[in-house]
């Protein structure tokens, strides 16, 4: 399904929503850093290359950064453990409340990078609920960038993927997204529009209004970048 421009605003007709977490609807970040820059001085990674993995699943993160392969599992284990028990300063994105407040609870889901111990750490320190559906990394076979977790949560929600609009700020994100035929709605809370190369971006969803109808949701992209 396809944007139409009219009057200054980008409007999307679709089914349902699947929303990542970090950096979508919660502000993690000085929590990720803190924890990130804690292991990588236990596990002798450089940090500079940290923020091009910071939203892969945490064991493609630690194969990725951490040369000595023995610790891969230790190290996996160890960056869950830090980021699950530090929440300081974890809130809502700007208009993910208002987001969880219209969108349909049969409409709308989340598919994230995080395991569900860690989902369920960020969303209870940010105050928003689970939504009906929910997919973590543990649920899925292959975590972004393949598309597993979109469809999964697709499937669940009981639309096609081409219905259903995909809001994420990272560029696997949205790589997963293509690759599974969604339509994509970038945040621009991490990256550039230029790096992230949605097919329409925002700032973050108090941009968006929801306009749930008989016929499905008639997402209004207000100011898009």
């Amino acid at each position: 399904m396809g944007w139409e421009h009219a009057g200054g605003e980008t409007v999307g007709f679709f089914d349902a929503v699947v929303l990542d977490h970090d950096g979508t609807i919660v502000d993690s970040h000085d929590a990720m850093v803190r924890s990130y820059t804690r292991w990588a001085a236990e596990y002798d990674v450089d940090l500079t290359q940290m923020p091009k993995y910071m939203s892969m699943p945490s064991r493609a993160l630690t194969e990725a950064l951490v040369p000595d392969a023995t610790r891969w599992d230790e190290a996996a284990a160890r960056i869950e453990e830090l980021e699950v028990s530090d929440t300081t300063g974890v809130v809502p994105m700007p208009g993910a409340v208002d987001a969880f407040r219209v969108l349909p609870g049969d409409a709308v889901a989340i598919a994230t990078s995080c395991t569900q111990p860690l989902l369920d750490a960020r969303l209870h320190a940010s105050g928003l609920s689970h939504p009906r559906v929910v997919v973590t990394r543990d649920q899925v076979e292959h975590g972004k960038p393949a598309p597993d977790s979109f469809l999964l949560a697709a499937q669940r929600l009981g639309v096609e993927p081409s219905r259903a609009l995909v809001a994420e700020d990272s560029p696997v994100g949205i790589t997963a997204a293509r690759a599974g035929g969604f339509p994509t709605l970038g945040i621009l809370s991490t990256h550039t529009a230029d790096v992230l190369r949605a097919d329409v971006h925002v700032t973050d969803l108090s941009q968006v209004t929801w306009d749930v109808g008989d016929e499905g949701i008639r997402v209004i992209v207000h100011d898009a970048r």
